[in-house]
């Protein structure tokens, strides 16, 4: 850890139980982070806090700190009984929570205090038999932790902490309502203690604070500038097929030994892998779709540096502390602002430096003056050479294929998509619809399973769920298009822009309607390349 993040607080100047102290000095804390010396002073007395702070600045050991100086100063109640935990910490993923529970082992190590680990995509009765066996503290996500509540494995009637880490993903992943029934089932909020942390406090984040918490402290740790001051932030103006070429030009000329690139989709991330892997490079991939048990392998092979590279959605964005990350890609610039702080938050952790990159195609690039509102500054800009643009590796023939290492992103893949086939299979059991396996943003797990929220709805094909005869009446009904940017309707028979073509033996070249003719994208692409480089000032080489 940096000493331009330290403060000249000590752990040993706050009154901390003698176990406890002896533990954080073997795991090497000895002088607290800006968050950490402001938020313990309240969380030892026993109030309320709302702590944001930048990412990588420690907030996981402060409310750690609070929790288990209160679990070992006082007692538990008599009535207490196994299932009934003392303390629950609830995260909106799975690695956010297994990153949590490593920081409390790390730091409870010589504590007397049973620690369980609940999430959804692994063991159900291993997690299961832990509970029924009682545990002291509980660090879980909500769907897989719900689960076990309505089946009454637990209880949440003897809960005297509360901690909630990256309160704002909640709300994006959906668990509002699942935070709620939880809350619900505690205790009132004068009789336990609440703890809510996170890079950035929305105002329904403070809402839900003031609804569920005891009168809490809202500490804000200030900083000039709302990303870290020690990441060097630059963007790209690619076109959408110039990006990979770029990413492994950029690649190339850095000597990064552990990078992360961060995509929007499911689909970009294999592909980026694929191509990064036949580029000769070490790389794992991070999405929704992998299996947890092979997203903890591939996390564990980078953080030992057995992989330099690793492709993932926001499932990795929140809350992962892996060392000496010097390099952050946004492959596609994020949806959400917020998104991006949390991004590039995986480099220039506990004060070291780092390099955050952005490509803002023309897919992504209206996505930008959002992302610098929020951060309040303009992102440098660097113009696009020849010469960076490397051109992409070629597929490897089956006999090179047999002849070379197994490759790490196909197994990902095939891992993947052996679960979408079980989780089809389960939902034709169940009854449900099938679940529409599309290319559209990736958020994460929700406990047990990922959560699409794509604005698209899933929808059955027509045919499949039309009568014969209805479908025959809708053939023969003329169909009616809107044209893009007019008011009137023009039927296939209409002239006009959108009309198939006839080709010259016979057939019908269709285009789909309202898309840009390739004529009409080349002059988007080519006015979108001329801006970017006047906004760069750099003419191209």
């Amino acid at each position: 850890m940096s000493d331009t993040v330290l403060t000249d607080v000590c752990f040993e100047n706050f009154t901390l139980h003698p176990v406890l102290l002896q533990g954080l000095e073997e795991a090497g804390f000895i002088r607290c982070t800006p968050i950490q010396a402001l938020t313990l002073p309240l969380t030892l007395e026993g109030r309320d806090v709302a702590g944001q702070a930048q990412t990588g600045t420690g907030k996981t050991a402060a409310f750690l700190v609070a929790l288990f100086n209160r679990l070992l100063n006082n007692p538990a109640s008599p009535q207490r009984r196994a299932q009934d935990p003392r303390a629950v910490v609830l995260a909106p993923t799975r690695e956010l929570a297994v990153q949590i529970d490593k920081d409390a082992r790390q730091i409870g190590a010589q504590l007397d205090l049973r620690i369980a680990l609940i999430y959804g995509g692994v063991d159900y009765d291993k997690q299961r038999a832990k509970l029924e066996a009682g545990v002291d503290v509980i660090i879980a996500t909500p769907g897989r932790l719900i689960d076990y509540l309505k089946q009454d494995v637990v209880s949440f009637r003897a809960i005297e902490v509360m901690v909630m880490d990256e309160a704002d993903r909640m709300f994006e992943l959906g668990f509002i309502k699942d935070i709620r029934f939880l809350l619900r089932r505690m205790p009132g909020p004068s009789e336990r203690q609440n703890l809510l942390f996170s890079a950035t406090l929305s105002h329904r984040v403070l809402e839900l604070a003031y609804e569920h918490m005891n009168d809490p402290e809202k500490i804000v740790v200030e900083s000039d500038t709302i990303t870290a001051t020690n990441v060097r932030q630059s963007v790209y103006f690619p076109a959408t097929e110039e990006k990979l070429p770029l990413l492994l030009g950029l690649l190339a000329g850095t000597e990064a030994e552990r990078s992360i690139v961060f995509v929007n989709t499911k689909w970009a991330c294999e592909r980026v892998a694929l191509t990064l892997e036949r580029a000769g490079y070490r790389v794992g991939v991070l999405s929704g779709d992998v299996p947890q048990k092979k997203r903890e392998a591939l996390l564990g092979r980078f953080v030992r540096g057995e992989l330099s590279l690793l492709v993932a959605t926001d499932v990795a964005a929140r809350g992962l502390h892996i060392p000496a990350v010097s390099h952050v890609y946004n492959f596609d610039l994020p949806f959400d602002a917020e998104d991006y702080v949390h991004r590039i938050g995986r480099t220039a952790r506990l004060g070291a430096e780092g390099d955050a990159i952005s490509f803002a195609c023309d897919e992504y690039a209206m996505g930008l003056p959002d992302i610098e509102a929020f951060i309040g500054q303009k992102i440098p800009v660097e113009g696009i050479k020849n010469e960076l643009l490397l051109p992409l590796p070629s597929r490897a023939s089956a006999q090179e294929r047999a002849s070379a290492e197994p490759s790490v992103i196909e197994d990902a893949m095939a891992d993947a998509a052996e679960t979408r086939r079980k989780r089809r299979e389960r939902d034709a059991q169940d009854g449900r619809r099938p679940r529409r396996e599309s290319r559209g943003r990736s958020t994460g797990p929700r406990g047990s399973e990922s959560r699409q929220t794509n604005s698209r709805p899933q929808r059955e094909d027509a045919a499949a769920r039309t009568a014969p005869s209805d479908l025959n009446q809708q053939q023969d009904r003329p169909k009616r298009r809107r044209r893009r940017g007019r008011g009137k309707d023009q039927s296939p028979n209409s002239a006009g822009a959108g009309s198939a073509q006839k080709t010259a033996d016979g057939g019908a070249k269709g285009r789909v309607d309202g898309a840009p003719t390739p004529k009409l994208t080349a002059r988007i692409k080519q006015t979108f390349r001329a801006l970017a480089r006047r906004i760069s000032g750099a003419p191209r080489a």
